[in-house]
């Protein structure tokens, strides 16, 4: 423990008890000021379990792509979110996927080489292609995804499945100035097969 405490006293420091930056570090994880503050780093169920009740997606200052289907079984459906990306795909344009992964690595991005480290099981801080998982909770039937490729902006993709089994799909997008907010548009047409074609093959199972 440091006890010299003349540098504190030259540049007029007033230190913050333990209490005090906990708090603040909470109100910024609300506010989305940390996108991933466990991004590369092993941590504790226990701190992971009250972390994960102040995640939350922007709602203001975003383009969202969001789609919802009933299902007959959100069991089954869940299993199938669960295994996307990796060996799976994205169950639907795979070979779009395949295509924006190799422009991200053109673009010195993480493209899609990663894959993800278990064909059925993910945790918060998995790298999954090239996105970052921030929430993956089984029981509230949510996963979330913050994108580390290389983009305009920040993106996000939920998926949640709420107590009327109704999908949720939802795709975020904060964009960084014009540039971002022409990117979003550029690619909306795309957007309608894929996130369209994605939503309903996860829940196919349900309909055989």
């Amino acid at each position: 423990i440091a006890k010299d405490t003349r540098l504190q006293e030259i540049l007029g420091i007033e230190p913050h008890t333990y209490k005090e930056a906990i708090d603040l570090a909470f109100k910024k994880i609300e506010q989305n000021l940390v996108i991933s503050s466990w991004k590369d780093s092993m941590i504790s169920g226990r701190f992971l379990e009250n972390l994960e009740k102040h995640i939350q997606v922007p709602k203001y200052g975003v383009l969202k792509d969001y789609k919802q289907i009933k299902v007959k079984n959100p069991e089954e459906v869940l299993e199938r979110i669960w295994r996307i990306g990796g060996e799976t795909g994205w169950y639907y344009g795979n070979w779009l996927w395949k295509i924006r992964g190799f422009l991200d690595k053109l673009w010195g991005g993480v493209g899609l080489r990663r894959g993800r480290t278990h064909p059925d099981k993910i945790f918060a801080g998995d790298a999954l292609d090239f996105w970052r998982v921030l929430l993956a909770d089984k029981n509230a039937k949510r996963l979330l995804l913050f994108a580390e490729m290389k983009l305009p902006g920040e993106a996000w993709l939920e998926f949640k499945i709420d107590e009327n089994n109704i999908l949720h799909q939802t795709a975020t997008f904060r964009p960084r100035g014009l540039r971002g907010r022409l990117y979003w548009y550029s690619i909306v047409p795309f957007h309608y097969f894929i996130f369209g074609g994605m939503i309903s093959n996860i829940a196919k199972t349900d309909h055989n």
